[in-house]
C-alpha cells in the first residue's frame, strides 16, 4: 500500500511538471524566437499523453470512468449544438461540473475529450491539442478546487477568469507558430484580436453556470451516489 500510495504520489508530480512545461515553453518560445511551431506541439502532446497515462496508471473501473467519458461527450455534443453561435457554448461549464465534482483528473479527461470529440465535426489540426490542453487545464483546476466551486458564484468567477486562460493559451499558441517577428506590438496585436471572443466564451460560461449549475450538481451527485462513487451526504440539521 506504502509503495503505491507512493508511486501515485510521484506520479501526480509529473503531471503537475508536464502541466507547467506547456506554459514555460511558450514563454520560452516568445524570448528565444526561432522556429517553434513543432516544439510546443510536442510538448502540449506529450502533456496530454501523460495525463492520460495518469488514468491509466490509475487503472478506474468502468463505472468510475463513464461519468467523466459521458460529461466530455455531452460538453462535445454541446458544442456542436451550437455551432451556429461562435464562442456561446456549455463546453467550459460542463468540463468545470466535471473537474469539481470527480476530481481533477476527471476533470482534465473530460475537457481533452471535449475538445478532440467535436474537433470531429469542426475540424482536426494542430489546435486540436492545444485545445484539448486548454479545456482539460481548466478541468484540472476546478477538480483542485473542489468543493470551493458548490455555489454558483464561485463557480462562475473560476468559469470566467479559465474562459480568459483558455483563450490566452491559444494566443500564445498562435503567436509562438504563425507570427513573425515577435515584439510587443505583434503580441498584444494578436492577443487584443481575440479579446472580444474570449470575453463572449467568458460571459456565455457565467451564464449558463448560472441557469443550470444548480441543477447539474444534483443530477450528477444522485448518480454518483447510487453507484457507489459517492458518500451521499449527511441530512442537514434544521435550525432551531
Amino acid at each position: 500500500m506504502g509503495d503505491g500510495g507512493g508511486q501515485r504520489g510521484a506520479w501526480r508530480w509529473v503531471e503537475a511538471g508536464a502541466l507547467v512545461a506547456v506554459p514555460a515553453v511558450l514563454v520560452v518560445a516568445m524570448l528565444v524566437q526561432g522556429s517553434w511551431a513543432l516544439g510546443t506541439l510536442a510538448v502540449v502532446l506529450a502533456a496530454v499523453l501523460v495525463m492520460a497515462l495518469g488514468w491509466e496508471r490509475r487503472t478506474p473501473s468502468l463505472r468510475q470512468l463513464l461519468p467523466t467519458v459521458a460529461l466530455g461527450s455531452a460538453a462535445a455534443a454541446g458544442r456542436v449544438a451550437f455551432a451556429a453561435v461562435p464562442d456561446v457554448k456549455p463546453v467550459s461549464a460542463i468540463v468545470i461540473l466535471c473537474g469539481s465534482l470527480l476530481g481533477p483528473q476527471s476533470g482534465f479527461l473530460c475537457g481533452a475529450l471535449a475538445a478532440l470529440l467535436s474537433n470531429l465535426f469542426f475540424g482536426q489540426g494542430p489546435w486540436t491539442p492545444w485545445q484539448m490542453y486548454a479545456w482539460g487545464l481548466m478541468g484540472y483546476g476546478a477538480g483542485l478546487l473542489g468543493r470551493c466551486l458548490e455555489g454558483r458564484a464561485a463557480a462562475g468567477l473560476y468559469g470566467f477568469c479559465a474562459c480568459w486562460l483558455y483563450g490566452w493559451l491559444l494566443d500564445a499558441y498562435t503567436l509562438v507558430g504563425y507570427v513573425r517577428p515577435i515584439t510587443l506590438v505583434t503580441g498584444l496585436t494578436t492577443f487584443a484580436a481575440s479579446a472580444p471572443m474570449d470575453l463572449t466564451h467568458a460571459v456565455a460560461t457565467v451564464a449558463f453556470i448560472q441557469l443550470f449549475w444548480g441543477r447539474w450538481r444534483r443530477a450528477l451527485e444522485r448518480v454518483l451516489v447510487q453507484h457507489g462513487l459517492r458518500e451521499p451526504r449527511p441530512p442537514e440539521v434544521p435550525r432551531t
